[in-house]
């Protein structure tokens, strides 16, 4: 799993899906500033890097013995990524909105019955978690059983790790911060420098954002 997850991070590193920008903050939407940002979405331009992903998903399924009856993904950048890979495993997919729609059967889950079955939430990345486990409570909401989300990359901040667990939901990470961290400084994307202060952000991201906002 190590090799993997240091494969996906080099992968998602050369189509810049992962950046660095410690001298040059960007904001969240949540207006939290930080030096590093993820954008997932840019992998299905890249089939060799998606494909990478794809069966790494599969490989923490079968790693991890899911089983999973069906594959959810979560609205928007979750979707492509579940479904390529229900498509791949032969398994059916359906997809969570973060709200239900207002017109309508006003469905939260939408293409096929979830009930009573046993379904993988996937995400392409985790910052909070917010919206992850409000796709779980929908899908729990329909019936299923939701015990697993994977994710492709996260932060791996402690507070949202404890809203899964306390959720009771195991969340599997294809790539971690700190893999894609020594990956992208074997890469020479930054110094040392601009190492120690990414991890400074990823020990207390709120505290380092109010840091650089006094700053400006």
């Amino acid at each position: 799993m190590d090799d993997l997850a240091a494969q996906v991070a080099a992968a998602l590193i050369d189509i810049g899906a992962v950046g660095f920008t410690p001298l040059q903050p960007v904001k969240f939407k949540s207006g939290l500033l930080a030096p590093i940002y993820v954008d997932n979405r840019r992998l299905p331009f890249y089939p060799e890097s998606w494909r990478l992903v794809i069966t790494g998903f599969e490989h923490l399924i079968n790693e991890h013995r899911l089983a999973p009856d069906v594959i959810a993904g979560m609205e928007t950048a979750g979707i492509p990524h579940s479904a390529a890979l229900a498509y791949y495993m032969g398994k059916p997919s359906v997809f969570v909105r973060k709200q239900p729609k207002d017109h309508g059967a006003m469905k939260l889950v939408e293409g096929g019955d979830v009930s009573g079955k046993r379904v993988v939430l996937i995400e392409d990345h985790i910052t909070t978690g917010g919206s992850s486990l409000t796709g779980i409570k929908g899908l729990r909401n329909e019936g299923a059983t939701v015990e697993h989300c994977l994710a492709i990359t996260s932060y791996g901040f402690p507070e949202s790790m404890a809203e899964f667990q306390a959720s009771g939901v195991q969340l599997h990470v294809l790539c971690n911060l700190l893999t894609i961290l020594e990956v992208a400084h074997k890469k020479d994307r930054f110094g040392q420098e601009g190492l120690n202060l990414i991890m400074d952000w990823s020990r207390n991201p709120q505290e380092w954002s109010a840091r650089q906002e006094g700053i400006r």
